[in-house]
């Protein structure tokens, strides 16, 4: 049976079909997204959404959805759907659905009548263009399929609504029609493999709802052009394939085109192969030298923070080192850009954020486990000893080395750590002074540093100066964070200690290093299963801490309040499957593979084949936020990895 297929009865089902999305992109910025009925739910979805850094830095959508509807007998059955205002839903296509297989690519089957239509869709790699693939598996007579496009020419932040500016002008192409509604934007050029009619009948289809920004608490309707319809006749066991790119292409090559890259796809038949298909859809490849990882889909770019978390995980879990190469070329270039003082020329946001650098350095001792520590120090051992250096100079702006070995940064006015909600302009989780994760990832740095520097052959008197700050900052770190029941402070700052139980904590237990006695990871082990554990990961701030807020719902001010204040976010859940495994080793396999389960059900509940940003902390855990997030399923992966190793060890 295949792994992501649904059958008519869900299909026809609304409330269980809109509530399943869609991801495609084309690993170049651009992608295609939508509800797995084709109704667009929100404003960011588009089978046609594109960057134009011509206009700003956001994506745009050019074709918001494609109707297409069966004529056969003079009779017409129009496969669309709408939501309108008034919870009206129109044409109703999805009750035509008999099934929707998205294993390997998005297949939907109509059944009209004597007509069997299927439809499948692609995403060319690097390349701006979606294909369509229209195949008459049954049908007694010729069958006429009309297409009629849903215009937009909008930021996917924004809302298109009738009015007089937007140009009704096409151009005839190689067996279709370019377009363009306003000034900047490129134009549009839609084609099909096979001669047909365009028939230009422009209007505006007024008052189209997204029900999740209602939720979301904005506006959420719009107005679309529909510029008119593509006419083509197709006989049985006859494929039409449409297109629609910023480019023209030769009609007579769609088809071989479509199929090179449906070749190309991997089976999403298991929870892995899901994984790595998502693994690769956050790839943003603007040249051989320009390579970035979004943080996730829809409305994230590439982050710092994001971009070193999810790397490992992303290209070394699933054997793909030569990617993370490509990918910390590019990120090694703004880290360098960020310390010599020079202005960014890499798109990569955050870098400033005092603990990036030591997230960089984290992701390479993934990469020194494989492909290995010869191959590391190769590629990054001066990397690592120069933010080492770096930070031991003091020459961050916002992370001082103290004394006692320990690293403060100040974060009262500006949120610098990844909880980065923030209302009014102000932090909402101000996270100030000695933070717990920027110093576990310090000692952590320090003693992979020496180790890195130490096998190269650096100086000498340099390595023993950093194990020296190592040692002092391991006797301060117990002193300082851990408290008297159990757990570690969240931050400290003078005489200001938040008892507040969150996540954090977690990772001087996860980490390779840690400044903790086997006794306090336990410890801490315990209150994190206890206070913190969901199917979904960890929440970010436990039940009994005040401020507890698990749901992620309302206006945005009412969201940002609950961001992280606990909500459960999967990648620290793999920190905290990471650090069972290093206490118990396999005693606790059993209890980690059902930790699993609750992961692997996100493969077709939410966005099919893929893991969302977070979810409630209090059952049912309702997925949240974006519908498909870089570290979450970098740190799944990862975890998936070290399964398989620790079941070599005995």
């Amino acid at each position: 049976m295949s792994y992501l297929r649904f059958e008519k009865a869900l299909m026809t089902n609304l409330e269980e079909s809109l509530s399943r999305e869609l991801i495609r992109t084309n690993r170049s910025g651009a992608y295609s997204s939508s509800t797995i009925v084709d109704c667009n739910t929100r404003k960011y979805h588009g089978l046609f959404v594109v960057p134009i850094p011509e206009l700003d830095d956001e994506n745009h959508v050019l074709l918001s959805s494609l109707d297409i509807t069966v004529v056969q007998h003079g009779v017409e059955f129009n496969l669309g759907l709408h939501k309108y205002q008034g919870n009206n839903f129109s044409p109703a296509g999805h009750k035509y659905i008999r099934e929707f297989n998205c294993d390997k690519i998005p297949t939907t089957v109509y059944r009209v009548g004597g007509v069997l239509l299927k439809k499948e869709v692609v995403f060319q790699h690097y390349e701006n263009r979606i294909l369509i693939r229209y195949t008459l598996e049954e049908g007694q007579d010729t069958t006429t399929l009309r297409l009629r496009p849903f215009l937009a020419f909008r930021s996917v932040r924004q809302f298109t609504h009738e009015n007089s500016v937007a140009s009704r002008e096409y151009h005839l192409v190689d067996n279709g029609i370019s377009t363009c509604m306003y000034a900047g934007y490129p134009d549009l050029y839609m084609q099909l493999s096979k001669a047909n009619q365009f028939v230009f009948a422009p209007d505006w289809y007024r008052g189209i709802e997204y029900p999740k920004e209602q939720e979301r608490g904005y506006d959420s309707n719009e107005d679309l052009y529909v510029p008119g319809y593509f006419e083509v006749n197709i006989k049985k066991g006859e494929s039409i394939v449409f297109a629609a790119a910023t480019s023209e292409i030769k009609s007579r090559t769609l088809k071989k085109a479509f199929e090179a890259e449906a070749g190309e796809k991997r089976s999403r038949d298991n929870f892995y192969n899901c994984l790595v298909t998502a693994a690769h859809q956050f790839y943003n490849h603007v040249s051989d030298d320009e390579v970035y990882i979004f943080a996730g889909y829809p409305w994230f770019k590439c982050r710092a923070r994001d971009t070193f978390i999810a790397l490992p995980g992303l290209t070394l879990s699933i054997l793909e080192p030569d990617n993370f190469d490509i990918v910390m070329k590019t990120a090694e270039k703004g880290i360098r850009e960020f310390m010599d003082g020079k202005p960014l020329t890499v798109a990569i946001s955050e870098i400033d954020h005092p603990d990036v650098f030591l997230w960089a350095i984290w992701a390479i001792q993934q990469y020194a486990k494989y492909p290995g520590e010869e191959q590391c120090i190769k590629n990054y051992s001066k990397l690592v000893c120069d933010i080492l250096n770096y930070f031991v100079e003091g020459k961050h702006p916002n992370l001082r080395l103290d004394d006692n070995g320990l690293v403060y940064a100040n974060g009262r006015d500006k949120a610098i750590t990844w909880m980065n909600s923030t209302a009014n302009g102000r932090p909402v989780v101000p996270r100030t002074g000695y933070i717990v994760e920027f110093n576990a990832l310090w000692y952590n740095a320090l003693k992979f540093g020496a180790r890195l520097a130490t096998e190269a052959g650096y100086n000498k008197k340099t390595i023993e100066k950093w194990e020296s700050i190592a040692e002092t900052c391991k006797q301060s770190f117990v002193s300082t964070f851990m408290n008297d029941y159990g757990y570690l402070f969240d931050y400290v700052d003078g005489n200001m200690m938040d008892w507040s139980v969150r996540p954090n904590m977690i990772f001087p237990v996860a980490f390779d290093y840690s400044p903790l006695s086997p006794e306090q990871k336990k410890s801490v082990l315990d209150i994190c299963t206890r206070e913190l554990l969901t199917p979904k990961g960890l929440r970010s701030l436990s039940p009994k801490s005040g401020g507890y807020n698990p749901m992620y719902v309302g206006p945005q001010y009412q969201r940002d309040y609950a961001y992280h204040q606990g909500t459960a976010w999967p990648w620290l859940g793999a920190f905290y499957m990471e650090a069972n495994l290093r206490l118990y080793k396999r005693t606790r396999f059993s209890f980690i593979e059902r930790q699993m389960v609750g992961y692997e059900d996100e493969m077709t509940i939410n966005c099919l084949g893929t893991i969302p940003e977070m979810s409630d902390g209090n059952p049912p855990f309702r997925a949240r936020g974006a519908v498909s997030f870089a570290m979450n399923v970098a740190e799944i992966l990862r975890t998936l990895s070290l399964l398989e190793k620790y079941s070599y060890i005995k």
